[in-house]
């Protein structure tokens, strides 16, 4: 902690000696950083007077970095993670906090997922880049804004919004393995901005990578994904707005991702399904008056499930003379939520004790989820059969939140967030265990202090408690004592700086953090049977604390009008403290899937002919798979490039991901799955190999 806070003041010196002087050259002055504003805070506020850690991926970076999904450009947000076991990222770590996988378990996100407004928390697969504006990743306990949800911060992606002219864009792309995607968008709205829409649609298919030597096919890993979105603004009456969006996302992925040997050719039988069709719709009001603003936001979603896997990865020639052995599980699931936050957002008001800025909000989340888990085996240890789970979770989320800033000085801004949220929830299942219901009133909020030291930079301190609700451990291999966890608070300690040069042209931001959780929610596994795969069931438990320490850090800067380079960097120490699992002392222990270290860097040219060409160089250390056991994953450098040309309305590019080829994992598992003697190994799931493409796009209008 003393190298990251002498870090810290490294960096702070130099923002402070070195940006305020920096200047370029008239001749080739770059143009002008455009300024951010963050919206899914409590209010639309610039980034350079919000005190927190946030990264913005804009639409241009989504488009020259990534091809298809979230996960393509992952790797630019310092301090966040996924965790696979799916087809596409479902679960996320900011920090090191997040959850792994939930094979089993009631829905109990710790990092918010929201797209549109609509919440995704925990289903986050209908990511998709295609037609986004951007996505902000809000780092560190968000309880003040979103509650339960944001223990360690919260993703939200934006599309675009309807403009005030017709406007139009299409786009293709072609690949290696199977690769194609075809894309429109349209839209148009009054010159007033009064009122607009503009919808989007897209389908992309892809052989996912992966060869089944068995069945003889290359797509039983692969994807089918469509997305459709709807939106429609219109001004219902002087300083009244509604904004309406709907989605539709198809995700119709195979699942064939594990082999005993570690390689991308599988030998299943039964090749999985990792598919999710989702529809959500969010209605967004708001009333300006004299003294503030009214918003309402009402969303409500559902989606559906198929997740499915051979269990036991093979086929009866494979295993020879140890045949038959053959597992299977599928789960198919129905998630719904309902949510409404209703919100006061103050304008200044003055007082005695400076400029008042108030926020006063309610907010309600109802959520239903359901789970058919149906396990088929044929052995020739246990015979042929099967067993069916269904189950049922309901949850409700109430909460009163409030903000209260005060502009105290030219300077100063101290801010006050406080929220109080009460959750109730109920599960229950097949097996008829007996589960009582669980209430957990958790406080949570914010003190800041934001400090305006000029026109180049600002310093922030915050001190922020979040909290994440308790849960359940479901199943009949559960034992008594570990049906249930107990909910999980964290104290989080933030220094933070932002500086630009007077010419924009350059930008830095950079945070430490020290993060104690109470309570800590640690998901683990155990093997049942040593003979039987299908018995590797999943729980969580609570430690008695963890420590999370850390910085990070970004950079851009245009050193020249056709020159854009930017950076990132997260330095993260982690660990258990007093928790211990089946004989494993995980005390002083790193946390899972929490890197030392993550940085990226990026170099992008443009020059005035069209011609354009980014370079991307993404590096992460390596991480424990589990708090189950001690195996890691090694340490990974991947390289991305896109070139291409512009000309008026066409963009045609030229990519490759993964460009040197990698053999990299992205998740592991301990177990024994081989017979006869079913020894202990490690098995990976593995990154996807070098894929290169091309991609088209025609645009009319003010895209």
């Amino acid at each position: 902690m003393k190298n990251i806070m002498r870090f810290m003041a490294a960096a702070a010196m130099a923002a402070g000696i070195a940006l305020p002087v920096v200047a370029a050259d008239p001749a080739t002055a770059p143009e002008a950083l455009e300024e951010i504003v963050i919206r899914a805070s409590l209010r639309a506020v610039p980034l350079r007077e919000l005190p927190q850690s946030v990264t913005v991926l804009d639409a241009a970076t989504l488009a020259a970095a990534g091809v298809q999904h979230f996960e393509d450009v992952l790797g630019l947000v310092p301090g966040l993670g996924w965790a696979s076991g799916t087809s596409r990222p479902r679960y996320f770590q900011l920090r090191g906090i997040g959850e792994t996988e939930q094979y089993q378990g009631a829905p109990n996100p710790s990092v918010g997922f929201l797209v549109d407004d609509i919440d995704f928390s925990g289903v986050g697969m209908p990511a998709t880049l295609f037609d986004l504006d951007h996505i902000e990743v809000l780092r560190g306990p968000g309880s003040t804004v979103y509650g339960a949800n944001a223990l360690a911060g919260l993703i939200s992606l934006r599309s675009r919004d309807p403009g005030t002219a017709f406007d139009a864009h299409a786009e293709a792309t072609l690949g290696d393995y199977g690769t194609d995607s075809l894309g429109f968008a349209i839209g148009d709205g009054r010159a007033d901005g009064s009122a607009g829409w503009r919808v989007a649609a897209q389908r992309y298919r892809s052989d996912g990578f992966r060869r089944d030597a068995y069945l003889g096919r290359d797509d039983t890993n692969g994807y089918d994904e469509s997305t459709v979105r709807g939106k429609l603004q219109w001004e219902l009456l002087p300083g009244t707005r509604a904004a309406l969006t709907l989605l539709y996302a198809d995700l119709d992925n195979g699942y064939d991702a594990w082999s005993v040997d570690n390689s991308r050719i599988t030998e299943s039988n039964q090749p999985g399904r990792d598919a999710q069709r989702s529809v959500g719709a969010a209605l967004r009001l708001t009333h300006a008056t004299g003294a503030g603003e009214w918003l309402s936001v009402s969303s409500a979603a559902a989606s559906h499930i198929d997740y499915s896997f051979d269990g036991d990865w093979g086929n009866d020639v494979f295993w020879g003379a140890n045949a038959p052995y053959d597992y299977f599980e599928q789960h198919l699931r129905t998630r719904r939520t309902l949510a409404q936050d209703l919100r006061y957002i103050g304008g200044d008001s003055h007082w005695l004790f400076g400029v008042l800025r108030p926020v006063v909000g309610l907010y309600l989340l109802r959520l239903r989820e359901s789970d058919a888990q149906l396990d088929t085996w044929d052995d020739q240890y246990y015979g042929a059969g099967q067993s069916r789970l269904n189950s049922d979770y309901q949850a409700t989320n109430a909460a009163v939140y409030g903000s209260l800033e005060m502009r105290a000085g030219r300077h100063g801004t101290l801010t006050l967030g406080l929220r109080y949220e009460q959750r109730l929830a109920d599960y229950a299942d097949s097996s008829d265990l007996p589960f009582p219901s669980a209430r957990d009133r958790m406080p949570g909020g914010n003190l800041s202090w934001l400090w305006d030291a000029g026109a180049t930079r600002q310093y922030y301190a915050t001190v922020s408690r979040g909290y994440k609700a308790g849960g359940f451990n479901i199943g009949a291999d559960v034992a008594p004592a570990e049906r249930q966890f107990l909910a999980e608070a964290l104290w989080n300690l933030e220094f933070g700086l932002r500086a630009h040069s007077r010419d924009d042209s350059l930008s830095m931001q950079a945070d430490v953090y020290a993060m104690r959780r109470q309570s800590m929610q640690v998901y683990s596994s155990r093997q049942l049977l040593p003979d039987n795969p299908l018995t590797y069931v999943f729980f969580t438990g609570n430690a008695a604390h963890g420590d999370n320490l850390g910085l990070e850090s970004e950079l851009q800067w245009r050193p020249r009008v056709r020159w854009t380079v930017s950076a990132t960097l997260s330095l993260q120490s982690t660990r258990y403290l007093g928790y211990g699992q089946d004989g494993l002392d995980l005390r002083g222990r790193g946390q899972a899937f929490a890197p030392a270290w993550q940085y990226a860097l990026a170099a992008s040219y443009r020059h005035p002919s069209g011609v354009f060409a980014r370079l991307d160089l993404q590096a992460q250390d390596g991480f424990y798979f589990s708090a189950s056991h001690d195996q890691r994953a090694q340490q990974r450098t991947l390289v991305n490039l896109r070139a291409g040309w512009k000309r008026r309305h066409w963009t045609a590019s030229l990519w490759a991901r993964n460009l040197f080829d990698v053999h990299y994992a992205v998740d592991g598992f301990y177990f024994g799955d081989e017979p006869p003697d079913f020894p202990t190994k490690l098995y990976l799931q593995n990154g996807d190999p070098r894929q290169v493409g091309a991609t088209v796009s025609y645009d009319i209008g003010g895209r």
